[in-house]
């Protein structure tokens, strides 16, 4: 079994695991969401831990017992206390402002980009050149990042464009005469 799945998920305080035949159930404080078990992979629960057991010995068995722990673990991380990226906008009159399910966007093409947001996500505009995507489901909070950040991507010579807040940028130097 692979060294991911024998790690337990220690279920956090005020998060509700329910185990179905083939899923797993999990609501919060912040919402609720379902994963359907592969059928390789079984859960157990126990005095506030689960455990991933892998049922079959099949070719693949073990990676699959690895990403379903790794998805429950993140299932009861977002629950409990979600997931948030930051992206931060460079570049003279690049603005992003949110009005309710859109995220309107202005950076320097000859049209405003109207960006709706996804079910399950919400988007705050601190200032006019941050904006901070949440959300319980980790992929879905990272893809709205990256479609956003994918408008505008940071260019190599003067950096300008959509970024995450903690990326590092290269700055290429530009030709000389």
């Amino acid at each position: 079994m692979s060294r991911v799945a024998n790690k337990p998920i220690a279920i956090p305080k005020g998060v509700q695991v329910t185990l179905a035949e083939g899923s797993v159930s999990v609501k919060g404080p912040k919402g609720g969401s379902t994963f359907n078990v592969p059928a390789a992979v079984g859960v157990e629960q126990s005095d506030g831990t689960l455990r991933i057991v892998q049922r079959s010995q099949e070719y693949g068995a073990n990676a699959l017992a690895g990403t379903a722990r790794a998805l429950i673990a993140n299932m009861c991380q977002g629950v409990s206390t979600g997931f948030e990226r930051k992206l931060t906008l460079v570049g003279v009159g690049y603005r992003a402002a949110s009005k309710g399910k859109t995220l309107g966007l202005t950076l320097g093409f000859s049209h405003p980009i109207e960006y709706p947001i996804p079910e399950g996500i919400t988007v705050d505009t601190p200032s006019q050149t941050e904006i901070i995507v949440k959300g319980v489901d980790k992929q879905l909070v990272g893809q709205v990042a990256a479609d956003i950040r994918g408008f505008r991507p940071p260019e190599a010579y003067k950096g300008k464009g959509v970024r995450y807040a903690n990326e590092q940028v290269v700055i290429k130097e530009s030709k000389k005469k």
